[in-house]
């Protein structure tokens, strides 16, 4: 006979499982290598394939922590053990090989400690490979999970890698991956070519619906690169993957691509905060355990901005008001109030109506505080760069109605989204 505490432990146990599985989500925190789908990345199908492209060539790689296999075996280890391959090079995009550099620091070169090689840094003194770095080198490899949104460095590092290996005759092969926002999302506002940057560097939207794999192909194709010049590229597809697939559909562990990207779904919450963050002069969860999932500042009223939020009535998301205290960062400790996002229905979520309401929210509901006003020239200049023009902000500063800006952005994707298509790899 069971003991009363035995009961009362089975009791307890029984009702969190039903309590959990029957609580409603928009979208699970994390998914289990265990799914009904089996997405093999790039990596997994190249393994498949016994390395034929890469079998008696010296090789470098482009990768950081996101490069792994379905089983979470590195990329940097599967290469370096791979019969007949021979990886020479290491190089590191922002954040570095291991990921653990803050954004927008440079990052240094270094030797790996498992494998002895030298690692270049492509975010200090040079961000695109240079002659020296690519002496002795065949083919260049690039493993990297990117988040879909043009502003996340990696696809920049991506297309001056290319430059560089059609400049010095170098093979340049893409492992591709899922693209987390799914492959059939394209909205936000493109960008004017004045205002190309590292945070912007092709014009394109800013989510812009495409896997690494069929971006390298359309920068190559359309003669994006400096000068023209074309790369002997070669793409290694994914198996299993399609369009509609949301990352927690694809049977794949999500290794946070940055320190604030931790979550597969905090992509979409980028699309919804990102620009906010580029001000300066509100907080977007940055510092906070919640990275862009929420929108705060000392002079927010979150009752009034949630309920303003809501009656907007935007795809997908509800508001609600609370308050917090960063842990880092120089707002660490600062009492903020304001909103967090709730995602509730992801497959008609407005990500881009998010973005852009959030920001003439603050404009409306608080003149008195303009988060452009108070905003440094430097960070009004990297709004822009990441808005991809300063015509969303001279927009919101002129009161222009948020259904209006998305049309206009709408209107602008329709040209690339037809010129997309045929790059597109996967249905």
């Amino acid at each position: 006979m069971k003991s009363l505490t035995s009961r009362i432990v089975l009791r307890t146990l029984a009702l969190f499982v039903i309590l959990a599985t029957s609580l409603p989500s928009a979208f699970p925190r994390q998914t289990s290598v265990k799914s009904s789908s089996h997405v093999k990345p790039g990596i997994d199908v190249l393994r498949d394939r016994g390395f034929d492209i890469l079998k008696g060539k010296r090789v470098g790689l482009i990768t950081n922590p996101t490069g792994i296999s379905s089983d979470l075996e590195q990329t940097v280890d599967i290469l370096h053990d791979a019969p007949g391959v021979r990886l020479v090079a290491l190089f590191g995009p922002e954040h570095g090989v291991r990921g653990d550099v803050e954004g927008g620091k440079e990052v240094n070169g270094f030797n790996d400690s498992r494998t002895g090689l030298p690692v270049y840094s492509l975010y200090g003194r040079t961000r695109k490979p240079t002659k020296d770095m690519l002496r002795g080198i065949d083919v260049l490899v690039y493993d990297i999970q990117d988040i879909g949104v043009r502003s996340y460095t990696y696809i920049s590092t991506l297309g001056l890698a290319m430059e560089a290996a059609a400049e010095n005759n170098v093979k340049f092969v893409v492992l591709d991956r899922p693209n987390p926002l799914t492959g059939t999302r394209v909205e936000g506002p493109m960008l004017n070519l004045k205002y190309k940057s590292f945070i912007g560097a092709y014009q394109i939207p800013y989510v812009y619906g495409m896997t690494a794999g069929e971006l390298a192909e359309m920068i190559n194709m359309e003669g994006w690169l400096q000068n023209g010049v074309k790369c002997n590229l070669v793409v290694v597809p994914m198996e299993g993957w399609k369009r509609a697939m949301w990352w927690d559909e694809t049977g794949l562990v999500w290794v946070p691509t940055s320190p604030h990207i931790p979550h597969a779904t905090t992509p979409m919450f980028y699309v919804m905060t990102g620009l906010l963050g580029e001000l300066g002069t509100a907080n977007q969860g940055v510092g906070y355990t919640l990275p862009f999932e929420l929108v705060g500042a000392s002079w927010v009223d979150g009752e009034k901005l949630a309920e303003y939020l809501n009656l907007q009535r935007i795809g997908g998301v509800q508001f609600r008001p609370l308050s917090y205290r960063p842990f880092y960062f120089d707002t660490a400790g600062s009492r903020f109030l304001g909103v967090q996002i709730h995602v509730t229905e992801r497959d008609n979520l407005d990500m881009t109506g998010v973005q852009v309401s959030v920001l003439d929210a603050l404009q409306r509901l608080f003149p008195h505080k303009d988060i452009f006003d108070r905003a440094k020239p430097e960070r009004t200049e990297s709004f822009d760069k990441a808005a991809g023009s300063s015509e969303l902000r001279k927009a919101l500063l002129s009161r222009k109605p948020v259904k209006e800006i998305l049309k206009t952005m709408s209107d602008d994707c329709s040209t690339f989204k037809a010129k997309r298509e045929k790059y597109l790899l996967y249905e």
